[in-house]
Parts: structure tokens; sequence; C-alpha cells
């Protein structure tokens, strides 16, 4: 048994698992961990605990220290390093008029090595860009092609909901989403009102999605003619949440009932 933290080098990035060794950790706590790119600057996500190594797959990474004054000072100048290649490299892009979208970039630990992610509708060459960058900064340099649900991720932003939005807060993967699970929880279908910053459908259409297919298997179809205390009438409408249905009479008004009275009438039918 090894004593396992959770490590996260972003705010919006995944929390990946460290062997914390004889360290005390608490959240956020600033530390220096062994990765396959060298040494990395991360915060503990979560505290460690004791868990089986062997369950994870393959042999953790250590925590190699806790982070010091010296490495705060070298991730003040990461980050002043990373705005001014930001800046630099949207000014190359329009001198080459390249059809891309930069919108992150992130330094090593040790500033030996600059990633560029950014967005783009096809393939881009960037070939004279690299050049470019490599002849102003001197380091080794990453194009980096993401998708526009990553692009949110990592930028971050408040959705509908007034929250932060999820992928940025806690989601580690996107699960896919489709229309039909607007559809079959009763939202409205304006695509302006279930899509996400990134333009795509809500990422939380699918927290609650299997909950409503299980509820809506007591309720008639919609369009089904079922008999109520008043006569018969056809369903128009699901209230999942509530267990009531709405009925359109044949004489042409509309009631709500729970969806018991009318269970039970079509079992003594």
């Amino acid at each position: 048994m090894a004593k396992i933290v959770g490590v996260k080098f972003n705010s919006f990035g995944k929390v990946y698992d460290f062997d914390s060794g004889a360290f005390v950790l608490k959240c956020g706590a600033c530390v220096i961990v062994e990765t396959e790119q060298g040494l990395c600057f991360g915060m503990v996500a979560v505290p460690p605990e004791l868990r089986d190594e062997r369950l994870s797959g393959r042999p953790l990474k250590k925590v190699f220290r806790l982070a010091n004054e010296k490495d705060f000072k070298q991730r003040e100048k990461n980050l002043e390093k990373e705005k001014s290649a930001q800046a630099f490299c949207i000014k190359c892009i329009n001198e080459l008029k390249l059809r891309m979208n930069l919108f992150v970039v992130e330094s090593s630990f040790d500033g030996s090595k600059l990633t560029f992610f950014f967005t783009a509708e096809g393939r881009v060459d960037f070939r004279q860009l690299v050049k470019m960058l490599v002849n102003q900064f001197g380091v080794r340099i990453e194009m980096r092609q993401v998708g526009i649900r990553n692009q949110a991720k990592m930028t971050g932003g408040v959705g509908r909901c007034g929250r932060p939005i999820c992928c940025s807060l806690f989601m580690n993967t996107f699960e896919p989403v489709s229309i039909r699970m607007a559809k079959d929880q009763n939202l409205s279908l304006n695509p302006t009102k279930i899509s996400g910053l990134c333009g795509r459908l809500m990422c939380c259409l699918t927290y609650e999605y299997e909950t409503y297919r299980k509820l809506k298997k007591r309720f008639p179809k919609i369009g089904k003619i079922v008999k109520t205390p008043s006569g018969h009438g056809r369903v128009i409408r699901h209230n999942v949440i509530r267990d009531r249905l709405t009925i359109h009479m044949d004489e042409g008004q509309e009631i709500e009932l729970p969806l018991d009275d009318i269970i039970n009438k079509q079992e003594r039918k």
C-alpha cells in the first residue's frame, strides 16, 4: 500500500495520481513532481490516502519535493514567458494570414519547451510559424490543435446556470451528447438554449438523462389514447418529475392528471 495524492497542473486540468511518499500534504499545497516530461509544478487537489498502487495499472511517479521560493519565482517567470509568447505568436499568425485561433500557451517548468494550443476548421501548415517562434524564443516548440470543447475546458467561463462550466470545473473526459437527450427531458430544442459556451450541446444534458429514461417507461407514449375519470383523451405532454401528464380530451379541453390515475384506469380496462 502507498499514499496516493491527486495533483493538478492547471486549474482546468485532469487530476493525476502520484506517490506522496513521506510528505504530509494538504489540498492547495504546491509541489514539484516527477513526470515523463521531467519535473513539473503542480497543486494538490486530492489529499493523500492509502491505496494499492497496482490498481493504477502502472508504477506511479513520485512527489519530488514541496515547492520552494525559487520554484515560485520560476513559475512566475514561466507565466510571463507564456504571455509574451502568445502575443508574439498571434502577431505572426496575422502576418502569415493563417486560419487558426491561438488561445493558450504553456511553458514546461524548466522553460525548455513552449506548447501552443489552437483551434482551426481544417489542417494548418504552420511550418513557417514554428521557424519564427524558434528564432524568437530559442526553445522547443510544439503546436497542438484541439477541438472547440477542449478550448472551452482550458479557458473556462460561466455557463447559463451561473456557475463555472462543468468541463473546466470537474470533468476529466467528454461524454457523447445528443439532441435526443434534450428531447427526452422535455427541454427546448432551440440550439441557443441547450448549447454551451463552446457552441456544442451542453454536457449537463447527460447528467439526468438515464433517470428520465427510467421514469418515462411508466408513462403512456405521446399521442396515445387513454381513459381518464372524465372520459377518453390523447396524451400530449409528460411531467416526469411531478409524475403527471397532460391530456387533450375529446371535448377539446386540456387537463393535467397524476400518472397513477391513468395507470389505474388502464389496468381496469
